[in-house]
């Protein structure tokens, strides 16, 4: 326990009582609980630290191990998961975030709604299982009130998605829906980087990748020339930059109806484009 910034240690040996009835038992004591050899406040004093250093870090500044820093958020974690309440949850968000390099990651799922943004669940990998026990850990209730899920577009995801919260409105992350188009794009150039290399035309597309994913209002003015340069060619890539141009549109309807006949329209333009890589975004919205 922590005084004044000087670690005080107390020594006491619990006293262990037979009882008739319950058997041995060790008495409370209101300072501590369990086994541990740390403190109740001296356990969330470490607790609100390891929020802003890392677990080793913590050790080393409070004099502590990494083992005990481990057992006291595992102890707070408990403590809230044994105190939360599930009631009202409307709104919830999906994640992933990687673990190490490789495919190795966490599915996080978030309630987000308006007066409580909290983490709910966390899950290893980004499967159908993974989310799955999401859903399974919460009671039919709770799952019946849920009216809004925010998620990208991993196919996991969006199938568990219909399968148990069938009447939710999924609302698909902007950021990947735009990561999908620049990929999409990317891919375009490359190919028609190709082909004007055959023909003797390499220079043209050198220095061109940025100018191609940043909307007009953004661009340098070297990026600028850079583009008003391709269009002077009749370059795929060319067509799919204006069918990104032309997408970013959607993104300024305020009305649910437009916004999908604008999206419908979009995707019958993007499959009669004969790019098959903007077919294949197309397919996905």
């Amino acid at each position: 326990m922590p005084l004044w910034n000087i670690a005080v240690f107390f020594v006491y040996a619990m006293r262990r009582v037979e009882c008739p009835r319950c058997g041995v038992k060790v008495e409370q004591v209101p300072r501590g609980d369990g086994k541990s050899s740390l403190t109740t406040s001296y356990r969330w004093f470490l607790a609100r630290w390891a929020r802003r250093l890392s677990w080793k870090e913590t050790a080393e500044a409070f004099g502590t191990s990494w083992d005990a820093v481990f057992r006291l958020l595992q102890h707070a974690v408990l403590w809230g998961l044994a105190r939360r309440e599930l009631k009202d949850i409307q709104a919830i968000g999906f994640d992933e975030i990687s673990l190490r390099k490789g495919q190795s990651y966490l599915t996080l799922v978030y309630q987000i709604d308006g007066s409580m943004k909290r983490l709910l669940w966390v899950a290893q990998d980004r499967t159908e299982q993974s989310l799955r026990g999401f859903f399974e850990f919460f009671s039919a209730e709770v799952r019946e009130g849920i009216r809004f899920v925010a998620s990208d577009m991993c196919k996991a995801y969006l199938n568990v998605i219909a399968e148990q919260v069938p009447k939710a409105l999924n609302v698909l992350d902007r950021f990947h829906i735009m990561k999908n188009m620049n990929a999409a794009i990317d891919e375009v150039r490359r190919t028609g980087f190709a082909e004007l290399r055959r023909d003797g035309y390499e220079p043209i597309l050198k220095h061109s990748r940025w100018c191609l994913f940043k909307r007009r209002e953004n661009l340098t003015e070297p990026q600028a020339a850079k583009l008003d340069e391709l269009l002077k060619y009749n370059l795929k890539n060319v067509k799919a930059i204006l069918m990104q141009d032309d997408f970013q549109q959607f993104w300024t309807y305020l009305s649910p109806s437009w916004a999908m006949r604008f999206l419908d329209s979009w995707c019958e333009q993007a499959k009669e484009s004969g790019l098959e890589q903007m077919q294949k975004v197309a397919k996905s919205l």
